[in-house]
């Protein structure tokens, strides 16, 4: 259920606003609060992000959630590899839009050329 790209964004959002609630996280990220809540869990286990108490919040079940400096490596080294899996997907769409493209214009010469031996 942590799948790399919410891995990814989870983290790059925490990084800055480690007091963002997990409904605002949620929202922020277009996922369900359980999701959030979940992956928050598998990190705290992992070590890469720590969960404590909002001290100056009025709300004590509030929780800031700071990377660690092992969440901070292994962020910097996901954020490579995800680079490169995301590079590889742009290419692969680019040149399927290439191939799309290419297709709409051999059709569109087909149907002119049919038109005018009508």
């Amino acid at each position: 259920m942590l799948t790399d790209e919410v891995r990814y964004k989870l983290l790059k959002l925490l990084e800055p606003n480690p007091e963002l609630s997990q409904r605002e996280v949620a929202r922020a990220l277009g996922i369900s609060l359980g999701k959030v809540n979940y992956c928050l869990k598998a990190l705290v286990e992992k070590g890469w992000i720590k969960a404590a108490n909002f001290k100056n919040s009025k709300n004590k079940a509030a929780y800031t959630y700071l990377l660690t400096p092992r969440g901070i490596e292994g962020n910097a080294r996901f954020t490579g590899r995800f680079l490169k899996i995301k590079m590889r997907e742009y290419e692969a769409l680019r040149a399927e839009i290439e191939q799309i493209r290419t297709d709409v214009q051999r059709q569109t010469r087909r149907s002119t050329a049919r038109q005018s031996m009508e």
